[in-house]
């Protein structure tokens, strides 16, 4: 029975991934919305409620390439005859039904064929026939001969006297009979003998036959038909005796005016039917040129412009705007292929990761669906089966899932589902657990997925998930800019260099207590660091000239001490003499070995460790072809010797000249006498 259990709650955990989670993830469902906005019939309206993500590249080409004509045509003309297809859909079903036309569907349809020759006209005439937007207008069969019928039979909603020879003559016979009627009533009002007995002197209608209005007590005064009384009883409405052969003459020519009107909306549905086909293509067309100008309109609110489609796996954004963002957004530039097809992003929280992914994901959904992208011109975007994502804190309440369990569970369904046709987006990757363990569970996703193939785009705190991207050829590092003098995110993304979470700058920037932090940096860093002087030196760094820089950077580090400022750049003076160290401290040995590549954070440059920690915490390095001690604390590990050089390599290829190798071979041959082997020293 529990393994049962287990096996059903396992099918659960390997359940399809939510396609319709990643378009609400994305922000395209808010796409869709606006793209709604600007659609014209109800019918188009509910297409793009479920608009498609294409996966054929001539047809994403093609939707891209009419997007863009259209959007030149409603950039130049600013506003096109569109008509708005109430009903007209279900007007012409009716035809295929052979149920006859009320008047005011025949008049609808007039109206739509108008608006259909309008369309034809303008797509033809103010448009260049080589354009595959103005060839639908082609599609329009002018129906001239229907219009003009049409025309010529109703007005106004009605049908029109001249519609039939027999119908002018019965309504103008009604219109003499009802003449006749009123003067005869007339007499009743103004005539002496009735003076009293009427309660308003008004004639007035009760089911297609005239009456007046008669005092209870008189009804018998007067010989008629009483047809209706009033609420209190105190008026009857009675149709006199001396107009009721009138009376059934006019309701006799009123049912010949119905019965003739019904032949003419026969006719007319006749004619409108046998020309079904053609209206029915051009309510085609003109749903065609509702949703076309609809992503045009959208196109100009977003300033966007059409990606090319990329076959080649290229994936660039040159000046990529969030659409939703507005004014407001920070230009994205990226650019991953095969080759490097993996980003790893890191930064502060809020400084604009999550934002960054969301809008390449969001970029290759608008583009596959044939809209146009806010970004600059040579922005080229592959076309993805499946965009795979798991962003933000998914914890499900109902499904008593933590947050890290509902991220293992999404993450679980990409990994299952994800190939090399697949785009994944994974936000703070390893979050919501022991870190270690978060750690080790993130890069091993990382490697499922790339061994995949898959283009990943992730977002990390930790370190150790940098160093992999640093290291593996697959994957490539990225930070959001921050600046720390501001406390502020810039939002723009730098590819190609890991950045940091900047938390105890932050913290001793906004007034944390100077030791604290120090002792915080040891915790997190293994390594102590004094923050006492950080702010006064901060400041001088970021007014420091570019030559006061290079020349902070060219000491070497017993003379200097030099820290990273931010991830832009800037660097922060300290002096030694202020450095205080707890005395009860451990000595630590750092773990550099010869062979080692090694990250030397006071020069952004990486270097090979040719000599071993000294007495003085200082390690040897090779650096730009140059041999430096730097304190252990300026270093951070890169590359082990181990996966740099084979088992038992003769390191002296790496740190010794020819001419001393050579030298030294003498020297253990016993050969060298009178040789002298320099060593080269700091420079």
């Amino acid at each position: 029975m529990k393994e049962q259990e287990a096996k059903t709650e396992q099918r659960k955990v390997n359940g399809d991934y939510d396609f319709k989670q990643t378009l609400k993830l994305l922000d395209f469902d808010e796409i869709k919305r606006e793209l709604i906005e600007y659609a014209i019939s109800e019918e188009v309206k509910d297409n793009m409620a479920n608009l498609e993500i294409h996966k054929d590249y001539y047809l994403i080409t093609r939707h891209l390439r009419e997007t863009t004509e259209a959007r030149a045509i409603l950039d130049v003309a600013g506003t096109v005859p569109l008509h708005s297809l109430s009903g007209i859909k279900q007007i012409i079903e009716k035809l295929n039904r052979h149920e006859i036309l009320r008047i005011t569907e025949i008049s609808s349809l007039s109206l739509f064929i108008k608006d259909t020759s309008k369309m034809r006209s303008f797509m033809l005439e103010r448009v260049e026939n080589t354009s595959s937007v103005s060839n639908y207008a082609l599609g329009i069969d002018l129906l001239t001969a229907v219009y003009d019928e049409l025309t010529r039979c109703v007005n106004t909603d009605q049908i029109d006297d001249n519609a039939s020879s027999l119908l002018s003559k019965l309504r103008k016979r009604i219109d003499i009979t009802e003449h006749k009627v009123k003067l005869k009533l007339q007499d009743y009002l103004i005539g002496s003998k009735f003076q009293g007995m009427l309660t308003d002197p008004i004639i007035s209608q009760r089911d297609g036959r005239f009456v007046i209005p008669v005092k209870s007590e008189h009804k018998r005064n007067i010989e008629g038909l009483v047809l209706d009384r009033s609420r209190s009883g105190g008026t009857v409405f009675v149709e006199p005796a001396a107009v009721k052969k009138l009376s059934d003459e006019l309701a006799q020519l009123r049912i010949d005016e119905e019965n003739e009107v019904y032949r003419i909306l026969s006719e007319l549905t006749n004619l409108l039917a046998s020309h079904k086909i053609q209206l029915y293509r051009n309510y085609e067309v003109m749903v065609t040129y509702d949703f076309l100008f609809a992503k045009a309109r959208l196109s100009r609110k977003y300033q966007a412009s059409p990606a090319e489609v990329s076959q080649n796996g290229r994936l660039k954004i040159v000046e990529g705007r969030h659409p939703l963002l507005g004014a407001q957004a920070v230009p994205l530039n990226l650019e991953l292929d095969h080759k490097n097809r993996n980003l790893v992003i890191t930064g502060p929280n809020t400084g604009g990761k999550t934002v960054a992914m969301k809008t390449v994901g969001l970029f290759c959904l608008m583009n596959q669906a044939g809209l146009h992208v806010p970004c600059g011109k040579e922005t080229a975007l592959p076309i993805f089966d499946k965009i795979l994502c798991d962003i933000g804190d998914g914890q499900n309440v109902q499904q008593n899932l933590s947050t890290f369990s509902a991220h293992i569970t999404n993450i679980i369904k990409i990994m299952a589902q994800a190939d090399n046709r697949s785009l994944v987006i994974l936000d703070e990757i390893g979050a919501g657990t022991d870190p270690s363990e978060g750690m080790g569970i993130g890069i091993a996703v990382l490697e499922r997925l790339n061994k995949k193939g898959a283009y990943i785009l992730t977002s990390t705190h930790y370190n150790e998930i940098k160093a992999f991207a640093d290291r593996h050829p697959d994957f490539k590092n990225g930070s959001m800019a921050f600046d720390l003098k501001t406390i502020s995110p810039l939002y723009k993304l730098n590819v190609g260099k890991s950045g940091e979470s900047n938390a105890l700058h932050i913290a001793l920037r906004i007034g944390m207590p100077e030791d604290l932090i120090s002792r915080a940096h040891e915790i997190a860093y293994k390594e102590q660091h004094d923050y006492s002087d950080f702010n006064a030196s901060y400041e001088r760094a970021l007014t420091a000239s570019e030559a006061e820089v290079e020349e902070l950077l060219s000491e070497s580090a017993e003379a200097s001490e030099v820290v990273s400022a931010n991830v832009s750049g800037h660097v922060s003076e300290k002096s030694s003499k202020n450095k205080v160290e707890s005395q009860f401290a451990p000595r630590k040995i750092s773990p550099y070995k010869e062979g080692d590549a090694v990250y030397i954070t006071t020069m952004n440059k990486n270097g090979i460790v040719y000599e071993r920690e000294n007495a003085k915490g200082d390690v040897g390095v090779i650096v730009l072809g140059k041999r430096i001690k730097v304190n252990y604390k300026r270093l951070k590990p890169f590359i082990d010797s181990s996966e740099l050089y084979p088992e038992a390599y003769d390191l002296d290829i790496v740190f010794e000249s020819k001419e001393n190798r050579k030298k030294n071979k003498l020297i253990t041959k016993g050969k060298g006498k009178g040789l002298v082997i320099e060593k080269k020293g700091n420079q």
